[in-house]
C-alpha cells in the first residue's frame, strides 16, 4: 500500500483516474446503443466494474511479470525488453481506439464472434490493466526487491507467491482509489456525462503520452524531481524488521567487524553488491560501477547523507584520501542513502555533493537496496575492500581516520608492493570527543524525543501554539509561537521561536525555505538568510576547548523549515 501511494505510480494516477470513468459505449455509435433495458443494465454493470477491472488487469499482468517474467522470456526465446515494448504498443493501440471509433471497430472486428466482448469498453478495462501492468515499474523496496530477485533466480516457491500476490493485492488498493473517484466524477459532473466524446478523446491522449513519455523515459525525470513523501513509511517498515523477516540480514563476519572495530585489518567476508543504484554522478560519462570490474583496486565504500553533519565533517577525509591516493589505486564510492525525504531528489544531493567539494563517484541508494545488502544503519560508515574484493575493515560513525587512512596505505601496498605512496592526508581530526556533548536532535514528531515541552516529551503532529516551558532541562528544546510540526520537521508560523540548551563547541541547524532566521547566544544576535533546498547553517562556533552548558534562541519567519540540530 505505500508502494501504491508513492511517486512512482504518479506517472499512471492520471490514466487510472481518467479511463476508470469512460463509459463503455460510444455515444457517436447510436446504432449500436442498447435498445432493451436489459442491454442498458448490462452495459451500466459492464462500467460500474470498469475501474475494478483496470486494477485487476493492473495487478495480475504485473505480478506475473515481474515474478516470471525473466523466466518466459528466456523459454521462448525473447528480448529482455519485449514485454515492456508490447505493453507500449498496446497503450498506444487502445489509446487510439478511444480516440477514434473507426480504430475501435478495427480492433475489435476479430472478436466480433464472441458475445459481449468489447475490446475498449468494459473487458477493455482489463486489457488497459494489463497493458499498464506490463509497463508498471513501482519504486523498489525489499518487498519488490525479494520478489524480483526470487523470479529472476528461478527460486519461486509457495511463500514467493503468496509474497506477490500480497505487495500487488496491497499496491492496487490506492490505485483502486483512484480508479473509483474516476469514475464518481464520471457520474456526478454533467459535463462528463454530457460531453463522453471528449472524455473518451482526454483519456485517449493520456494513454498515449503515457506511453509515449515510458518511451522517451520522460517519467524518470518526474519521479526524480518529486521527494519521496513515503520514505519515513518506508523506514518504519525495515526498521519493524521486515527487511529481516525477507531474509535481507548482514553476514556474520560483516556484523563482527562492525561491531567490534579494530585497528588492523581483519577478514569481514566478501563485499556485497552495490546494486538498485537509481542514478551515478562524477562517473565517466555517469556509467555505474561494480565492484567486480574493481578487482585489482582497493575500494572504499562510504555511506553518507548530504544534509548529515557527521558526514559532512567525515567527507573531508574521504575527499582527500580520493585524491591523493587515486592514482595509486584507491577507488572510493559515496553511496548516497537518504535520512529525509528531500534527500530522495538528486538534484539536491548532486548540489550538495559539489557544496562539500566530492570529486568521487557518487551512487543514489534511494531505495535502501545497497544499504540492506550491507546490512548498514549507520550514517556515516565505511567499509574497505581488499583487491581481492574482501572486506578488510568497517568503521561505523566518525573518527578512526588515522587509522582508517593507515590501512587504506596498507592495502594498496599489499595490492602493489612497487606502489610509491604520498605522505599521509593530515586532515585535521575533528570529531567530537566530549561524551557528554548534546546528541543530534531531531524536531519532527517521529524523532523529537528531546522536546520538553509535555510530559511525552515530543513534539505533536499537526498545527499548534506553544509556549517555552518555565524552565529548560539540559540537552532538551521548547518552543514558542505557531508551528506545524510533521514527521520529519517543523514549519514556522507566526511567532515561531525555538529555545535550545546545549553542551557543545559548535551548533548547528538544518533549515529550508525562503525567509528570515535569527540566532541568539550570549546575548549575541546573528541573522540569516535562508533560501532554498535544506541546508546546514552554523548558528555557534565556539574556540573554548571546554564549553560549557549554553541557552541559544532561534527565531524563524513564517514558512521556514527546522530539520534537526546537530553539534561539534
Amino acid at each position: 500500500m505505500i508502494t501504491g501511494i508513492s511517486p512512482c505510480v504518479l506517472p499512471v494516477l492520471p490514466v487510472v483516474f481518467l479511463t476508470g470513468g469512460v463509459q463503455d459505449n460510444d455515444p457517436k455509435k447510436a446504432a449500436n446503443a442498447p435498445k432493451t433495458v436489459r442491454q442498458r443494465r448490462l452495459q451500466e454493470r459492464r462500467t460500474r466494474w470498469r475501474p475494478y477491472m483496470i486494477v485487476a488487469g493492473l495487478a495480475i499482468s504485473f505480478s506475473i511479470f515481474t515474478l516470471l517474467g525473466t523466466l518466459i522470456l528466456s523459454a521462448l526465446p525473447l528480448p529482455q525488453d519485449f514485454i515492456r515494448w508490447a505493453g507500449l504498443v498496446v497503450l498506444i493501440l487502445l489509446g487510439i481506439a478511444m480516440m477514434f471509433p473507426q480504430v475501435q471497430d478495427l480492433l475489435e472486428r476479430p472478436f466480433s464472434r464472441i458475445p459481449q466482448r468489447r475490446v475498449t469498453g468494459g473487458h477493455g478495462g482489463f486489457v488497459l490493466g494489463l497493458a499498464l501492468g506490463a509497463v508498471y515499474v513501482p519504486c523498489a523496496g525489499p518487498v519488490l526487491a525479494a520478489i524480483t530477485v526470487a523470479g529472476a533466480t528461478d527460486k519461486i516457491g509457495l511463500r514467493t507467491v503468496a509474497l506477490t500476490v500480497a505487495f500487488a493485492v496491497g499496491t492496487a488498493v490506492p490505485l483502486l482509489g483512484f480508479a473509483l473517484a474516476g469514475r464518481g466524477v464520471a457520474e456526478r459532473v454533467k459535463a462528463f456525462r454530457t460531453r463522453q466524446r471528449g472524455v473518451r478523446i482526454a483519456a485517449g491522449a493520456v494513454v498515449i503520452a503515457l506511453a509515449v513519455a515510458l518511451t522517451f523515459n520522460v517519467t524518470d525525470a518526474l519521479q526524480r524531481t518529486i521527494p519521496d513523501y513515503t520514505a519515513s513509511l518506508n523506514t518504519a517498515l525495515n526498521g519493524a524488521g521486515v527487511a529481516k523477516a525477507l531474509g535481507s540480514t548482514q553476514s556474520v563476519s560483516l556484523a563482527d567487524c562492525a561491531q567490534q572495530p579494530s585497528q588492523t585489518l581483519e577478514d569481514c567476508g566478501k563485499a556485497p553488491a552495490i546494486s538498485g543504484i537509481q542514478q551515478w554522478f562524477n562517473t565517466p560519462g555517469d556509467k555505474p560501477l561494480n565492484l567486480s570490474s574493481l578487482t585489482g583496486k582497493v575500494v572504499l565504500v562510504d555511506f553518507w547523507a548530504y544534509s548529515c553533519i557527521n558526514c559532512q565533517r567525515a567527507i573531508k577525509h574521504v575527499e582527500a584520501w580520493y585524491t591523493d591516493y587515486e592514482a595509486q589505486g584507491l577507488v572510493v564510492i559515496g553511496v548516497h542513502t537518504p535520512e529525509y525525504a528531500f534527500e530522495h531528489v538528486p538534484s539536491n544531493v548532486e548540489a550538495g555533493a559539489q557544496r562539500l567539494g566530492i570529486t568521487y563517484p557518487v551512487a543514489l541508494d534511494n531505495n535502501y537496496t545497497t544499504w540492506n545488502n550491507f546490512g548498514n544503519d549507520s550514517w556515516p560508515a565505511d567499509y574497505l575492500i581488499d583487491a581481492t574484493g574482501q572486506v578488510r575493515y568497517v568503521s561505523i560513525g566518525e573518527g578512526n581516520y588515522s587509522t582508517t587512512e593507515a590501512l587504506i596505505r596498507q592495502l594498496l601496498t599489499a595490492a602493489k608492493p612497487s606502489v610509491k605512496l604520498p605522505a599521509a592526508t593530515g586532515v585535521p581530526d575533528v570529531t567530537p570527543s566530549d561524551p557528554n556533548q548534546t546528541a543530534e536532535t531531531y524536531l519532527g514528531d517521529e524523532r523529537s524525543d528531546s522536546f520538553a515541552g509535555n510530559e511525552a516529551g515530543q513534539t505533536t503532529a499537526g498545527t499548534q501554539n506553544y509556549t517555552y516551558p518555565q524552565s529548560l532541562p539540559p540537552n532538551e528544546f521548547g518552543l514558542t509561537g505557531t508551528w506545524t510540526v510533521a514527521d520529519q520537521s517543523l514549519t514556522a508560523g507566526k511567532g515561531a521561536g525555538i529555545e535550545l540548551s546545549f553542551l557543545a563547541n559548535d551548533v548547528y541547524i538544518d533549515v529550508s525555505g525562503t525567509g528570515t532566521m535569527k540566532a541568539t547566544v550570549d546575548g549575541r544576535t546573528m541573522t540569516y538568510a535562508v533560501s532554498g533546498a535544506p541546508d546546514i547553517y552554523t548558528l555557534v562556533d565556539i574556540s573554548n576547548p571546554n564549553p560549557q552548558q549554553d541557552t541559544l534562541t532561534v527565531t524563524l519567519s513564517p514558512g521556514l523549515s527546522a530539520y534537526s540540530f546537530t553539534f561539534g
